[in-house]
């Protein structure tokens, strides 16, 4: 199998599998003052402290939760309750095109807390509009408890502006959380240099382990916590896993961002295969992915026909009962929804090598013609007797 999903999670590296294995031997509860449970806290800090370095952050700033959704979670809803009790802020400023995580928990906010969503269009490349965003912020004011955003899009690969973003938001004292779990090995993060309040990542995305992540929070942010019972972390608490935050510091320290080299001789080949349309900015994008719409095709038939052929990869859309859906990232780009339904995302890692790129562009075309042959599957499906 070519492994070409590495957005969806990319596997652990030897030497990451060896610190998780070893450290999964270290019987002791972190909490603990005897010698075994120190010594599962020294696992945990030295974790803890790698993370927070491969992210230009401090150690004390980093709070390890049980992967990205809880962090994005905690760091999405902490801030807004956290500004809620200051006053009377309630509005949330969101673009459109964000990973579920967030649009989630937003709506659960809207639900049950009477938050009040500021939706924020993005151009046809999935980027932020900038204006959309200062307009937004004006005339929220004083009532706009935080702004949300991905440092990169998850499925199309887009870049954001996040300088733009952070110094808008200040313009009206607004705190902003980053996701950067699809950015977070890929490209440079300095939370510091960054002036975020909250920034979310997760393990599995750089070679760690499924189930670890971390949301910083900036020295004096507040963030009401998700969790209660322990106080184990100021903003979350729970045993904490050391074996798996000893494991993410490795992945952390170790981590290499995908070749673009590779990443643009796939999209070079793709670009030849009638009917096909890059999608997310042509440059400002992460180095792994690789993002197409295929004419005709449905995403679900050419993911099917390429795991036959051997290779993994990732339509990066929802398939819900049994029906097809289209991506509401592409659907917020513009994209008409028969032509977003025929999408395929490629996420290539560190590892990934020139061969296994030419030995997808060799079937692709192929099975291109043969899910275009399927047609679009219908919109209700019609069950059987």
């Amino acid at each position: 199998m070519i492994y070409l999903d590495h957005a969806a999670t990319s596997p652990m590296r030897p030497e990451v599998l060896r610190r998780y294995t070893e450290a999964l031997g270290v019987v002791g509860n972190p909490s603990s003052i005897h010698g075994a449970g120190q010594a599962a806290r020294a696992l945990l800090e030295d974790g803890r402290e790698a993370v927070a370095a491969s992210l230009g952050a401090d150690a004390v700033e980093v709070v390890l939760t049980g992967g990205g959704t809880e962090a994005v979670n905690l760091g999405i809803k902490g801030l807004f309750w956290a500004r809620v009790a200051t006053g009377s802020a309630r509005r949330i400023v969101v673009p459109m095109a964000e990973h579920h995580a967030t649009l989630d928990a937003v709506e659960w906010l809207v639900a049950h807390e009477h938050a009040v969503v500021d939706w924020i269009e993005v151009d046809e490349v999935g980027r932020i509009r900038l204006d959309a965003l200062e307009a937004a912020l004006a005339t929220g004011g004083e009532e706009t408890s935080l702004v949300t955003a991905l440092w990169a899009n998850n499925e199309v690969g887009t870049l954001q502006p996040v300088r733009e973003i952070v110094d808008a938001a200040a313009r009206f004292g607004v705190p902003v959380h980053l996701d950067a779990i699809a950015a977070y090995g890929a490209v440079p993060i300095d939370f510091h240099a960054s002036d975020v309040a909250a920034l979310s990542v997760s393990a599995h995305k750089i070679g760690g382990p499924v189930g670890v992540g971390a949301l910083l929070v900036r020295r004096g942010v507040t963030v009401e916590p998700l969790l209660h019972g322990g106080n184990q972390q100021a903003q979350r608490s729970g045993t904490q896993d050391a074996a798996g935050a000893a494991a993410f510091g490795v992945a952390a320290a170790t981590v290499t961002a995908p070749s673009p080299e590779l990443r643009d001789r796939l999209a070079d080949g793709i670009r030849s295969i009638e009917g096909a349309v890059l999608r997310g900015d042509p440059v400002d994008r992460l180095p792994g992915n690789v993002h197409a719409t295929f004419a005709g095709c449905e995403g679900d038939s050419l993911l099917y026909l390429l795991d036959v052929a051997g290779f993994a990869v990732s339509t990066g859309s929802a398939c819900q009962a049994g029906v097809p859906e289209a991506s509401h990232v592409l659907r917020a780009m513009g994209v008409a929804e028969d032509v977003a339904r025929g999408a395929l995302r490629f996420t290539l890692g560190s590892s990934t090598t020139a061969a296994e790129v030419d030995a997808l562009l060799g079937v692709l075309p192929g099975a291109v013609e043969q899910a275009r042959a399927a047609g679009l599957a219908a919109r209700q499906p019609t069950l059987g007797r």
